[in-house]
Protein backbone atom coordinates (compact mmCIF):
# COMPACT_ATOMS: atom_id res chain seq x y z
CA UNK A 1 0.00 0.00 0.00
CA UNK A 2 1.53 3.53 -1.08
CA UNK A 3 -0.97 5.62 0.71
CA UNK A 4 -0.02 6.32 4.72
CA UNK A 5 -2.46 5.10 7.19
CA UNK A 6 -3.56 7.46 10.23
CA UNK A 7 -0.90 5.55 12.77
CA UNK A 8 1.82 5.94 10.33
CA UNK A 9 1.05 9.21 9.24
CA UNK A 10 1.51 10.17 12.69
CA UNK A 11 4.47 8.03 13.56
CA UNK A 12 6.40 9.29 10.36
CA UNK A 13 5.90 12.93 11.20
CA UNK A 14 6.64 12.43 14.84
CA UNK A 15 9.55 10.61 14.25
CA UNK A 16 10.57 13.61 11.98
CA UNK A 17 10.22 12.13 8.60
CA UNK A 18 8.55 14.31 5.63
CA UNK A 19 5.38 13.06 4.06
CA UNK A 20 3.68 14.33 0.81
CA UNK A 21 0.42 14.88 -0.74
CA UNK A 22 -0.65 15.00 -4.82
CA UNK A 23 -3.03 17.60 -5.10
CA UNK A 24 -4.17 18.61 -8.22
CA UNK A 25 -3.61 19.50 -11.98
CA UNK A 26 -5.39 22.61 -13.37
CA UNK A 27 -4.91 24.35 -16.68
CA UNK A 28 -4.35 27.79 -16.84
CA UNK A 29 -4.79 29.17 -20.05
CA UNK A 30 -2.07 27.18 -21.92
CA UNK A 31 -0.13 25.71 -19.17
CA UNK A 32 -1.00 23.17 -16.25
CA UNK A 33 -0.12 23.75 -12.61
CA UNK A 34 0.66 20.83 -10.59
CA UNK A 35 -0.75 21.54 -6.84
CA UNK A 36 1.04 19.31 -4.00
CA UNK A 37 1.76 19.74 0.31
CA UNK A 38 4.66 18.20 2.13
CA UNK A 39 4.35 18.09 6.12
CA UNK A 40 7.56 18.00 8.25
CA UNK A 41 8.58 17.76 11.97
CA UNK A 42 11.29 20.99 12.94
CA UNK A 43 14.34 20.42 15.22
CA UNK A 44 11.77 22.96 17.59
CA UNK A 45 9.58 20.32 17.86
CA UNK A 46 7.18 22.26 15.74
CA UNK A 47 5.27 21.05 12.39
CA UNK A 48 6.16 22.31 9.13
CA UNK A 49 3.41 22.46 6.00
CA UNK A 50 4.49 23.67 2.72
CA UNK A 51 2.44 24.32 -0.04
CA UNK A 52 3.81 23.96 -4.03
CA UNK A 53 2.38 25.39 -6.91
CA UNK A 54 4.77 24.56 -9.66
CA UNK A 55 4.81 24.18 -13.66
CA UNK A 56 4.19 20.82 -15.11
CA UNK A 57 7.55 20.61 -16.42
CA UNK A 58 7.88 17.08 -16.74
CA UNK A 59 7.18 13.79 -18.71
CA UNK A 60 7.81 10.56 -18.67
CA UNK A 61 11.68 10.52 -18.58
CA UNK A 62 11.50 13.37 -15.95
CA UNK A 63 9.61 12.94 -13.11
CA UNK A 64 11.32 14.90 -10.44
CA UNK A 65 8.68 17.34 -9.40
CA UNK A 66 11.35 18.99 -7.03
CA UNK A 67 12.83 20.13 -9.96
CA UNK A 68 9.77 21.85 -11.65
CA UNK A 69 9.66 25.83 -12.20
CA UNK A 70 7.23 26.98 -9.45
CA UNK A 71 5.25 29.44 -10.05
CA UNK A 72 7.03 32.35 -7.94
CA UNK A 73 10.48 31.48 -8.33
CA UNK A 74 10.81 34.26 -5.36
CA UNK A 75 9.06 32.07 -3.04
CA UNK A 76 8.45 28.12 -4.24
CA UNK A 77 6.14 26.91 -1.35
CA UNK A 78 3.60 28.58 1.17
CA UNK A 79 4.68 27.85 4.70
CA UNK A 80 2.44 27.67 7.69
CA UNK A 81 3.78 26.20 11.36
CA UNK A 82 1.69 24.32 13.78
CA UNK A 83 2.86 22.51 17.10
CA UNK A 84 0.97 19.86 16.61
CA UNK A 85 0.90 17.16 13.79
CA UNK A 86 -3.11 16.85 14.02
CA UNK A 87 -3.33 20.90 13.58
CA UNK A 88 -1.43 20.15 10.07
CA UNK A 89 -2.90 17.65 8.87
CA UNK A 90 -6.15 19.12 9.54
CA UNK A 91 -5.21 22.75 8.34
CA UNK A 92 -4.02 20.67 5.01
CA UNK A 93 -7.40 19.33 4.91
CA UNK A 94 -9.66 22.16 5.24
CA UNK A 95 -7.23 24.77 3.44
CA UNK A 96 -5.87 23.23 1.07
CA UNK A 97 -8.91 20.43 -0.02
CA UNK A 98 -5.98 17.42 1.07
CA UNK A 99 -7.02 13.76 2.03
CA UNK A 100 -6.27 12.52 5.16
CA UNK A 101 -6.22 8.96 3.36
CA UNK A 102 -3.73 10.41 0.81
CA UNK A 103 -0.62 10.92 2.41
CA UNK A 104 2.83 9.32 1.22
CA UNK A 105 6.38 8.82 2.08
CA UNK A 106 9.03 11.24 1.59
CA UNK A 107 10.31 10.74 -2.40
CA UNK A 108 7.21 9.23 -3.11
CA UNK A 109 5.42 12.20 -4.90
CA UNK A 110 7.23 11.61 -8.40
CA UNK A 111 5.13 7.73 -8.11
CA UNK A 112 2.10 10.25 -7.87
CA UNK A 113 2.98 12.24 -10.94
CA UNK A 114 3.53 9.18 -12.90
CA UNK A 115 0.58 8.01 -11.82
CA UNK A 116 -0.71 11.60 -12.78
CA UNK A 117 1.24 11.08 -16.22
CA UNK A 118 -0.70 7.93 -17.43
CA UNK A 119 -4.04 10.33 -16.95
CA UNK A 120 -2.45 13.29 -18.92
CA UNK A 121 -1.13 11.49 -21.90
Amino acid sequence: MKYLDKGELLARLRNGKLVEQWLSADKVKDYVVLKWLWIQKQRTGEYTLGYVECFDDGNEGFTDVYAFSTLDPDEPYIENTFDDADDAIEFAISNYRASETKFVASGMIQDEYKDYLKTRL
